[in-house]
């Protein structure tokens, strides 16, 4: 079979505690044909939904919280606990720990550990990182490689029997490197939107590229040493970009999702990152794609074709010759948890506090993290300007604002917000009196949700984001005030959350008009805007995305698992069969098949080692072997005519050249007075396609757009292809062929398929047929092949794509590396006859 290596990776857990604690079997079949989908679902994220920590301290050098990564060289990140805040997730109360080990609930998306615990009917497996660890008093770091390999395989055994998780071990540096270095640098300000403001920025992109590498490597290995026939797996976040093409090269056939939590910036943005194409190559292993908002997926699919140059469709991507789902998923929030909580005595009372501190005033209110793009400054600016607008709302109105800490602390933006803060108090407050409240801390649940019940007003002015829980949480505690909620139109809910106000944050003068004309509306407005937001808040929740994605995940899965799938070429059958044979015919397509496709035609040069190998075929007397491409007669002979005995065609088959003989033209009785027509029209659309190009043959046009913009080349193929349909092809015996990024015209009565039909007339007693091409021009001389019966033994048509590619192919292989592997291992066979 022909090899499916992937990149080494390295181990995650050891022989010993595999066989007798791991959730795995060793023996699962790797690479062997798809299986039905049982029900498992292997669920990575970066982190573990709960942190770490031994029960006893750890007997090692600890290091002081921080000082692995300024160890390191890279920015600080606070250190995770456990403690149920605003921002905690909604797992069960810690239960006693009577292990080595304690685990508690982690600070920070709540919405995405619910939706996923949500799964856990299908025998949920979770794998993540378990974060810098610390030791027993939940505060001093620990370095990895400080804690004995027994306390780690306990550290595994009890997370799964007790959490059904299993952790990703990092070495200290690189998880360091791949979070505070190439996350937290390079992808994040990226996708949101910050251009990169230092001239060092390269430099730290190409140190902290390999620790990002190593780090994907470890999650993939995980995956592959959990993975059983028939799971699914749901992969997470920017953090894990390159995953789901490694996990691909291990188990080719397992039905493998990825779910993208921030948004994608467009492609003019995107393409400034240096690793672009690894990036979308890695993410492009996936079967599902999935957004929160439509034109985070649409920014995809086009850095997709303008940096891949891949072809895309309304449902995706196509890639290798499969398609790729691309679809959107807007992520809720848990309502349950939000609604038992809100009703529980201890934000009741806490409730009735906040209505007699603000007594008489209007309550705004605001939760971000201090980061940039939440657009706290932002947001602070337009309620200066608010109260400067409206001077009657002076003394009326107060602005409790919430900043949680970031994980990298920002000291310019902090202090900025506190300039902004005082300013704003020193004009419009008093001795009694200040119109803004800051607090720069973690809540606990019973405030927050306090807060949200009794605001009159919540302002979310973020400038760039992905999913806002804060405004589905106050739409769910709004029940009783139905208060209007102020969105930026630039957060990833906006569009879902089309009731609520949409402002511009960076419009100052707009949000302040947004914010008096919200408490100016009428209350059946109020109950009307509330209702349409509650009723799309109550339905689209955590629980609901994540089913929706495990859904169609499951569907792309048994789709793409059917009957339908060529298998992978088997070499050592191939060798096998070719040694057997007396007599064998070899059938080739040229672009795409022996060499890969180029930007430009003349690049696509034959490979040195392809023609080697295709010199040892045809030097074999048992051999027939041809080249029958689309390409003209000139080329052809300039790149393949030296090598004795190969035969060539022409054209998609309108000429054809035996060894040692002569062109011969298969097309000179047909009449050609259409190509002024087609050449007229083709230079209409070259004139008003910049990058594009005709290619004049003997016997076809062919129109050119791979060097044009992606979009506008593939709207004017379209453009161009319905009007040679309605005003030459109905009329004439001519067709169009789609290729790949260009348009040709021949005569319909000739294609590949003839020349196969003529050589198997030909060579009626062969006893192993080798056909291979990569697009559409070539089903042609695959369905040749069936219809003349070739028994299905000695059959080899291949296919250059997916398994899942449509074809008529028996085989397939996924690059023309692959046809010339099997053509060097074929040579080498003939290699050792001549050596007899």
């Amino acid at each position: 079979m022909v090899t499916e290596k992937r990149p080494s990776l390295s181990e995650s857990v050891d022989e010993t505690f595999e066989a007798h604690h791991s959730p795995v079997s060793t023996r699962s079949l790797r690479s062997g044909p798809p299986q039905p989908l049982t029900g498992r679902i292997i669920v990575a994220t970066h982190h573990l939904p709960w942190t770490v920590a031994p029960t006893i301290p750890l007997k090692s050098q600890p290091t002081s919280p921080n000082g692995i990564a300024k160890a390191n060289g890279y920015p600080p990140t606070p250190t995770s606990t456990g403690s149920q805040d605003l921002n905690g997730n909604d797992q069960k109360p810690d239960e006693p720990h009577h292990g080595q080990w304690r685990f508690e609930a982690r600070r920070g998306h709540s919405a995405v550990y619910s939706g996923i615990k949500s799964l856990s009917d299908n025998k949920l497996v979770h794998i993540g990182w378990t974060g810098h660890l610390v030791d027993a008093d939940g505060k001093t770091s620990v370095e990895t490689a400080c804690i004995s390999s027994e306390m780690k395989q306990t550290l595994k055994l009890e997370l799964w029997q007790e959490k059904r998780c299993i952790p990703v071990l990092l070495d200290d540096k690189k998880a360091s490197g791949h979070y505070e270095g190439y996350c937290k640098d390079d992808l994040w300000p990226l996708f949101h939107y910050i251009q990169w403001d230092s001239s060092t920025t390269s430099a730290n992109e190409a140190k902290y590229w390999q620790d990002y590498v190593d780090v994907n490597k470890s999650f993939a290995d995980a995956i592959v040493d959990a993975y059983e026939p028939g799971d699914l797996i749901w992969i997470h976040d920017y953090h894990l970009l390159l995953v789901p093409a490694l996990v691909r090269q291990a188990l080719p056939h397992a039905p493998t999702g990825f779910f993208l939590h921030t948004p994608f910036p467009s492609s003019e943005l995107f393409r400034c990152l240096p690793k672009r194409k690894e990036i979308l190559e890695g993410v492009l292993g996936s079967n599902l794609i999935g957004f929160q908002t439509y034109s985070y997926a649409r920014h995809f699919i086009s850095s997709c074709t303008r940096v891949l140059g891949l072809e895309s469709s309304p449902k995706g991507v196509d890639y290798g010759g499969s398609l790729v789902n691309v679809e959107i998923f807007p992520i809720g929030i848990d309502v349950g948890r939000v609604l038992e909580r809100r009703k529980s005595p201890g934000v009741l009372e806490k409730m009735a506090a906040i209505r007699e501190m603000y007594a008489g005033k209007k309550i705004i209110i605001g939760r971000d993290k201090l980061d940039h793009i939440k657009g706290v400054q932002h947001k602070l600016n337009a309620f200066e300007k608010f109260l400067t607008l409206y001077p009657q709302w002076q003394n009326q109105v107060v602005l409790i604002q919430v900043t949680s800490p970031p994980q990298r602390e920002s000291p310019k933006l902090e202090s900025k917000v506190s300039e902004l803060v005082s300013r704003i108090n020193g004009s419009f407050g008093s001795l009694e009196f200040a119109p803004v409240h800051h607090y720069h801390q973690h809540l606990d649940q019973d405030e927050y949700f306090a807060l949200l019940s009794v605001a009159d007003l919540a302002l979310i002015t973020s400038v760039r984001d992905g999913m806002n829980t804060t405004s589905h949480e106050f739409v769910v505690c709004q029940q009783d005030n139905k208060a209007p909620l102020i969105l930026s139109e630039f957060t990833g809910t906006a569009g879902s959350l089309s009731a609520a106000v949409l402002v511009n944050p960076w419009d100052y003068v707009g949000v302040a008009h947004a914010i008096a004309d919200s408490f100016d509306m009428a209350a059946d407005e109020r109950a009307n805007k509330h209702q349409q937001l509650y009723d799309h808040v109550t339905s689209n929740t955590a629980q609901f995305w994540a089913r929706s994605f495990v859904k169609e995940l499951r569907a792309v899965g048994s789709a793409g698992s059917g009957a339908n799938q060529s298998p992978r070429l088997d070499t050592s059958l191939v060798v096998d069969r070719y040694v057997q044979a007396e007599k064998r015919l070899f059938m080739f397509d040229y672009d795409g098949t022996l060499t890969a496709i180029r930007k430009t035609p003349g690049a696509a040069v034959p490979p040195p080692e392809m023609l080697k190998a295709m010199e040892t075929l045809c030097r074999d007397p048992k051999n027939v072997v041809f080249v029958i491409s689309g390409r003209d007669e000139a080329c052809l002979e300039d790149w393949l005519g030296h090598i004795p005995g190969l035969g060539l065609s022409a054209e998609h088959g309108c000429f054809l050249k035996f060894p040692s003989g002569k062109w011969i033209n298969l097309s000179e009785d047909l009449d050609f007075s259409w190509k002024a027509e087609v050449g007229e029209i083709f230079n209409y659309y070259t004139e008003r396609t910049q990058g594009s190009f005709v290619e004049h043959k003997r016997c076809a046009i062919t129109w050119h757009y791979r060097l044009a913009d992606p979009d506008y080349g593939l709207f004017q193929a379209k453009e161009c292809q319905n009007h040679l349909e309605n005003a030459i092809l109905s009329k004439l015996p001519i067709e169009i062929l789609i290729g790949k990024k260009n348009l040709e015209v021949r005569p319909i009565s000739i294609n590949k398929g003839e020349i196969v039909k003529r050589l198997l007339q030909q060579h009626p007693d062969v006893g192993f047929v080798f056909c291979a091409g990569d697009d559409r021009t070539d089903e042609d001389m695959f369905k040749a092949v069936h219809k003349a019966a070739v028994a299905k033994d000695i059959d080899f048509t291949t296919t250059i794509g997916a398994a899942t590619k449509k074809t008529h192919a028996s085989w397939h292989v996924q690059s023309p590396d692959d046809v010339i592997a099997v053509m060097m291992a074929l040579a080498a066979e003939t290699e050792k006859t001549e050596g007899v």
